[in-house]
């Protein structure tokens, strides 16, 4: 079977249905006709099909053909649009046990596989020249507060590559993104004031939200298409939110992707009452058939402060991110000084170098094959064994979000299966409010071994 063939009939049918060549309910050409038509075999056109059927845009009926499916209601958190009142918050125990197991993306922590990609042996290449390369005793001084200036033009150049107008002197390096989302919020907010989220969103600004002593209000979240924009004005009206925090490319857990009207929307939101709009864009760069836009490239205010690191999209290890202050920007380099007071020149020369000879960019275009790859192997792992569960498919990132029956509670599943060495990441911890309690995130970071195959086994006896 030719590879190319088969994704490009996958690619052929998958523009087609989003285009609406197809409509809800239509039946598909059959694999004789998509045969002739493209000039392959039946085998390609089969694995195609089932590809897709896995990713749920096709459904199969015996002796029918396949179909589109009907059109289903856009899954959202919540019916609720005014939510509760704003509240302080406490992270929850379950998160620190997953992040001291080094969990957050490994169903099997404790199992170690494969060696380094080469990409990622270039990377350690480029950082020890860059050590080698220090004369006399630079290793004395501190780096300049707002990052290495190189490493700064290269970020720039990354986001004018995705239609987003940044100049160097307008960012900042931070210690990875969760930093960066730390520094948005100690410049926009002060303790007490209320800051809205998604929900479900990510568990990382709740644990900031908690440090700062900031309010938390939940905005409803479709698993597909992000925050409820109806339900972010409804609460806008009630209560006074001095920011947002959003991630509009493949947000974790859902992987959902905000559409281009609801970004103008919320963006006019914005300014209309006035509050900062902070983008979490760590998944940006990691969409697996087309690029995607950092909400920034559409602020006409200067009011998003775009967040963003290489810890998803290259490596954990390498505590390198940056932001994009907007008008909080001199106010952000003050409290790096207060946070970090500098990041280490080295590792940021070693990666400028990593970036600058096209090392990372080709990097990434493997890894998103790769991610793609996994994704689908397991969308048709649970397509076909789980069919008790409904669950996202997310076109980039790392992860998916699924659905379990209403009796399975994944707070516990964590629990007992922690015992056998198997780490689920349970959906409450995506929200401040104890929703969720039977969803989960699965991620697709790493390799569909025969044990972390087996652990999917494990769990499924558990919740089926």
């Amino acid at each position: 079977m030719n590879n190319f063939r088969y994704l490009e009939l996958e690619t052929w049918l998958r523009e087609g249905i989003t285009n609406g060549r197809w409509k809800s309910g239509a039946r598909l050409p059959s694999i004789r006709q998509l045969c002739e038509d493209h000039k392959v075999s039946k085998a390609t056109v089969q694995h195609a099909l089932h590809r897709l059927e896995a990713q749920r845009l096709v459904i199969a009926k015996p002796k029918s053909g396949y179909f589109i499916p009907h059109e289903r209601a856009v899954k959202v958190s919540s019916k609720a649009q005014v939510t509760n009142a704003p509240t302080l918050i406490t992270v929850s125990d379950v998160l620190i046990d997953v992040m001291s197991k080094n969990a957050a993306f490994d169903l099997m922590p404790s199992f170690v596989d494969g060696e380094k990609p080469s990409s990622i042996v270039a990377l350690n290449r480029s950082l020890t020249r860059a050590l080698r390369r220090q004369k006399g005793h630079l290793h004395q001084y501190y780096d300049v507060p707002a990052g290495d200036i190189h490493l700064r033009k290269q970020l720039a150049e990354m986001m004018h590559r995705r239609d987003c107008a940044a100049q160097p002197e307008e960012l900042c390096i931070t210690n990875g993104c969760q930093h960066a989302l730390f520094l948005a919020l100690m410049a926009t907010c002060q303790a007490g004031d209320v800051v809205a989220v998604e929900s479900p969103g990510f568990y990382g600004a709740l644990q900031l939200l908690e440090q700062l002593q900031l309010k938390v209000i939940e905005i409803p979240a479709s698993y597909t298409t992000g925050i409820d924009i109806a339900a972010l004005e409804s609460n806008l009206n009630v209560w006074p939110i001095k920011a947002i925090i959003v991630t509009p490319n493949f947000s974790t857990p859902t992987g959902s992707l905000m559409p281009n009207d609801n970004r103008i929307k919320l963006l006019a939101l914005a300014e209309k009452f006035d509050f900062a709009v902070i983008e979490d864009d760590i998944y940006g760069e990691m969409g697996f058939h087309s690029a995607t836009q950092p909400l920034a490239a559409l602020d006409e205010h200067s009011r998003v402060i775009s967040c963003s690191s290489f810890s998803k999209s290259l490596s954990r290890d390498l505590r390198i991110g940056w932001i994009k202050g907007a008008r909080w920007h001199e106010k952000i380099i003050k409290l790096k000084l207060i946070t970090q007071l500098a990041s280490s020149s080295s590792t940021q020369q070693g990666l400028c170098d990593y970036i600058a000879d096209g090392s990372y960019h080709l990097y990434l275009r493997r890894q998103k094959q790769t991610l793609l790859q996994q994704r689908d192997q397991l969308l048709t792992y649970l397509c076909q064994n789980w069919s008790f569960t409904d669950y996202t498919v997310p076109e980039g990132g790392i992860s998916l979000w699924v659905t379990l029956p209403e009796h399975c509670d994944t707070m516990q599943l964590y629990s007992q299966l922690s015992r056998s060495g198997i780490t689920i990441i349970p959906g409450p911890i995506f929200s401040i409010s104890n929703q969720f309690k039977s969803n989960l995130r699965l991620s697709f970071n790493h390799q569909w071994t025969e044990e972390r195959i087996k652990a999917l086994n494990i769990l499924k006896k558990y919740i089926s």
